[in-house]
């Protein structure tokens, strides 16, 4: 398929970006529009290690799963739900096993969508099984026909939307946050990034429209959310939290690439990226925040709710509760945060939730503080400036965000010396970059081919 880059936005203002709603929905699965009024919980799990033993194990702990999870959905009157279903190693690397799982949730899933109503859709995450000691292989290298073959067969038995978090460019940003390299983390997210995804976004897209299901989203879950865990909270010092919504911000130019490769969303829930993204697609999005506290902390749990058309709660192992199993106690949750925002929608107060979101927590840290609604439109105004160029728009998101932050600190946005001083550092070293892409990019190829053994150019179709 071809690809068509974002020049523009999608929103004539910030202010139109509302939780529920997208100015492209989404039709998906039994009976299910996502983006189109309402907000939907996207349920997210894992199985127990022992049960990927063999694929009759998987599928049997993958059926108690969805069976968990529609049961209580019914049980609490919640009228639509997501599964979203993160492939473990086995399913990715041995695609009929993934197959076996996709058919055993959408048939279960089926029943209860004729007996209750229920409206409902599964999502199946491939994983990205061309990471090696040789790193990502080219498209036609073996491990990059299975990994095709996964999303294949899962469209085949019963997946309706297709995503992966993808990892082009992670071996160089790897390198490079440890080193507070900038440059090296817009080359590694913004350039190699976007690159690897334009090729796998056109396959995958091509996947989806062969076999009549939506490809959804990819997320920069490899290095910005990497960033975004190193930075920790603000006791931690490993990194500032400065460079890493620097980082995040880079990556929303290089998750947009699904999109103009074919993908129409809902993007993923790891995606922070992803209110910038809607504001410059429209195309509808997951999110999670404090819902994802079975797996990690974020600083801004309550904001990444402020335009969500999917509330999700990242990953959590199946294992039982007081309350029940895990992911039934998780999609309560989520289902009990969904009525409230379609409440607000219906009476017409979604935006003065909306803000109240946002506002609870913008000022806690610099990564709420640019990824608050506002902030994210500006972000995605610098990306659709130079769209067409995957290095500039990069480039622009990483220095319109360091603008905001320094906005924010002549305000109620609190920095640190240690943060300030790595903003500055940061800003200097971007400012002084050309702004030629061929010029940056011979620049980095002759860098990091030295420096970082396990960059294979070749794998990028770069000499």
């Amino acid at each position: 398929m071809p690809v068509t880059r974002c020049t523009k936005m999608a929103y004539a203002s910030a202010d139109e970006m509302v939780f529920g709603k997208a100015v492209k929905p989404v039709k998906a699965g039994l009976g299910l529009e996502i983006g189109a009024g309402y907000t939907t919980p996207e349920v997210n799990y894992a199985p127990r290690p022992e049960a990927g033993e063999s694929k009759e194990k998987l599928v049997k702990e993958y059926e108690r799963i969805t069976t968990d999870i529609m049961a209580r959905m019914v049980q609490i009157g919640a009228p639509s739900v997501v599964l979203e279903t993160e492939h473990v190693q086995q399913m990715s690397n041995n695609p009929e096993w993934g197959a076996a799982v996709a058919h055993a949730q959408k048939t279960i899933m089926e029943d209860y969508h004729d007996e209750y109503g229920i409206k409902c859709a599964l999502r199946h995450t491939i994983g990205d099984i061309r990471e090696s000691r040789e790193y990502l292989e080219l498209r036609g290298g073996n491990k990059y026909n299975v990994f095709m073959e996964a999303f294949e067969q899962c469209a085949q038995n019963g997946a309706d939307m297709l995503a992966v978090e993808s990892m082009g460019g992670k071996e160089v940003f790897d390198y490079a946050i440890l080193r507070n390299d900038m440059p090296g983390v817009l080359y590694g997210i913004g350039v190699l990034g976007s690159m690897d995804m334009e090729m796998i976004w056109q396959d995958i897209a091509s996947v989806a429209k062969k076999n009549n299901v939506i490809a959804s989203g990819d997320t920069d879950c490899a290095q910005a959310n990497t960033a975004m865990f190193i930075a920790g909270g603000l006791l931690d010092k490993n990194l500032a939290h400065t460079l890493a919504i620097i980082a995040r911000s880079i990556s929303a130019a290089r998750s947009l690439v699904a999109y103009e490769a074919g993908a129409v969303g809902p993007g993923k829930d790891c995606g922070y990226e992803n209110s910038i993204i809607k504001a410059i697609a429209g195309v509808p999005i997951a999110q999670e925040g404090k819902t994802s506290t079975c797996a990690h902390s974020d600083l801004m749990g309550n904001l990444t709710m402020q335009c969500c058309d999917l509330w999700s709660n990242e990953s959590v192992e199946y294992h039982g509760e007081f309350g029940g199993t895990t992911v039934q106690c998780w999609a309560e949750t989520l289902a009990y945060d969904c009525a409230l925002m379609n409440v607000a929608l219906d009476s017409g107060n979604e935006k003065m939730l909306r803000d109240m979101l946002a506002a609870s927590d913008m000022y806690r840290d610099a990564q709420g503080y640019v990824l608050a609604y506002q902030n994210a439109y500006r972000v995605g105004q610098a990306i659709a400036k130079d769209g067409n160029d995957i290095y500039l728009r990069a480039k622009n998101a990483a220095l319109e965000s360091i603008k905001i932050v320094e906005e924010g600190a002549r305000g109620k946005l609190e920095l640190s010396r240690f943060e300030s001083k790595a903003l500055a550092d940061a800003k200097a070293a971007l400012e002084a970059l050309t702004d030629d892409k061929e010029q940056f990019m011979s620049d980095c190829l002759t860098k990091y081919k030295e420096e970082v053994k396990v960059f294979k150019p070749e794998n990028y179709g770069l000499k």
